[in-house]
């Protein structure tokens, strides 16, 4: 199982500002990576707030603006289930590799929670609902907001 060996920490940053963005495919599975991101969110003391965009495709430049108007990170979050067409490696890889180009070009973190699915029910099992095996979104919204305490401290 991937999530097996996670890292769990308590992660305080309060005041810090994060943009969750979620797509708005598959609602049930992107509602739960949702909440899962907010709950780290607010444990951690954060300001944030939740943009919806179309999909994933939309994810990159949504994140870039949110990183260039003031969010100290992004949590990016979205649903993409393979079909019997090419369109699925397309937009997975427009995403990731948007998502990366956006990190590198702001030095601001973004938590990916991008789930690239076979079906439904492997999301339903990483969307942190009940009975869900792993939490996705919380792990996302964690990495970002650790991410974010390491390059601060790094840029003093």
């Amino acid at each position: 199982m991937a999530g097996s060996g996670s890292p769990s920490a308590v992660i305080s940053a309060p005041g810090m500002r994060v943009t969750v963005i979620a797509g708005s495919w598959h609602t049930e599975i992107t509602d739960g990576l949702v909440a899962g991101a907010q709950r780290v969110l607010d444990d951690a003391g954060t300001e944030h707030s939740l943009v919806r965009v179309p999909g994933a495709f939309e994810l990159p430049v949504v994140a870039k603006t949110a990183l260039e108007n003031g969010a100290e990170a992004v949590v990016c979050l979205a649903v993409i289930i393979r079909g019997g067409t090419p369109h699925f490696e397309f937009v997975s890889n427009a995403a990731t590799d948007g998502l990366t180009r956006v990190a590198l070009d702001t030095g601001k973190p973004v938590g990916f929670g991008v789930l690239t699915l076979d079906d439904e029910a492997q999301g339903i099992d990483r969307a942190g609902l009940p009975g869900s095996r792993e939490d996705k979104g919380a792990e996302a919204a964690a990495a970002a907001v650790a991410t974010a305490l390491e390059l601060r401290s790094l840029r003093g």
